[in-house]
């Protein structure tokens, strides 16, 4: 008699985006993890380089070892269009010299 195999769950989610069960559905969460993900994880500071960076609130991040304290994005500490800014900056202060 033949086994059959137990077919996957197609698209579950886990992490995070678990607390919501069936909830919301699938893209949704996998939206969700994503962005926690990046939310969650240790960045680098912007004056001492070191990777201690947190979100402290909606756009607040700080750093836990010199304490600096800056706004960068609601997610991410720095956006797309941030680091847009900043290589037009370099470019400009490049062609100066």
């Amino acid at each position: 008699m033949a086994r059959r195999k137990q077919q996957k769950a197609k698209g579950k989610v886990t992490g995070s985006a678990g607390r919501f069960g069936p909830r919301y559905g699938r893209f949704i969460r996998k939206r969700v993890l994503e962005v926690e993900k990046v939310e969650k994880a240790a960045h680098t500071c912007p004056r001492c380089d070191h990777q201690a960076v947190r979100r402290v609130g909606t756009g607040i991040w700080q750093c836990r070892k010199c304490g600096f304290k800056f706004a960068g994005g609601a997610y991410a500490p720095q956006t797309p269009s941030l680091r847009v800014a900043l290589r037009t900056i370099e470019r400009a202060i490049e062609t100066q010299e």
